[in-house]
């Protein structure tokens, strides 16, 4: 495995990116950062973490991905990885909040950002960036984040939580490489935060409806049973669950 450590950077994935013009670059590189001054979230939301405290990084994934279709998978693969690495170190309370917020506590942890290129020859290039709050005591005007330390109350081992979330993600592409969807999606649904519990929406319009999350399609779409037994789906930012 390839780790490239920086102390400070824009943002890994952009990174990450730009190695891929300049050099060959090998599957499962992974580049980490001590501090991103431009850090990305999901639809252009700004990740902002404290300097030291927390883990940033980005890993290259290719030669995996087939089927343009198939993208979703990758998300999963990811989320579950993160859980499970997660795991070893005993942080209770897990969950995934649709699509890919890792919780703990029912407070954000960790967020994922997959950006995925196709080459004119028709391979996937993905670059996976993971943020985990880690070490970080106080999260102002954001009640909803919290960190592993706040959780636990103990200072944790950045390294040591990265390697165990890689080792999982690792063997978890391999099932998918083998197209063993159906043990990572099994592991996604279990871990779904606030499955099959009567939960208050918005939606992108501003109008508030009550629901009840019965899974995630295979495209990445939130399926919700609404009040008159209909199941619609729902897009990334069409809908928000309020919790």
């Amino acid at each position: 495995m390839n780790i490239i450590k920086l102390g400070a950077t824009s943002s890994t994935n952009d990174f990450l990116k730009d190695l891929l013009t300049k050099q060959f670059v090998e599957n499962f590189t992974v580049v980490v950062a001590e501090h991103q001054t431009k850090g990305k979230g999901q639809m252009g939301a700004e990740w902002s973490v404290e300097s030291g405290k927390n883990l940033t990084f980005s890993v290259l994934v290719r030669d995996l991905l087939l089927d343009i279709q198939a993208i979703f998978h990758l998300n999963v693969a990811v989320a579950v990885s993160i859980i499970e690495g997660l795991e070893e170190f005993a942080i209770g309370g897990l969950a995934i909040k649709w699509p890919n917020d890792i919780l703990a506590e029912s407070k954000k942890i960790s967020g994922i950002l997959i950006e995925n290129s196709i080459k004119r020859n028709g391979e996937i290039f993905s670059i996976v960036g993971i943020g985990l709050n880690v070490n970080q005591e106080h999260f102002e005007n954001l009640p909803k984040a919290s960190s592993l330390y706040a959780i636990c109350g103990r200072v944790f081992d950045k390294e040591a939580v990265m390697l165990a979330i890689l080792r999982n993600l690792k063997r978890n592409l391999s099932l998918l490489q083998a197209k063993e969807y159906a043990l990572l999606w099994q592991s996604y649904d279990n871990r779904l935060f606030k499955k099959g519990i009567p939960m208050p929406f918005e939606a992108n319009n501003g109008s508030h409806f009550m629901g009840i999350i019965q899974g995630v399609t295979s495209n990445g779409k939130l399926e919700v049973l609404l009040e008159d037994d209909s199941i619609t789906t729902f897009d990334i930012k069409e809908v928000k669950l309020l919790y």
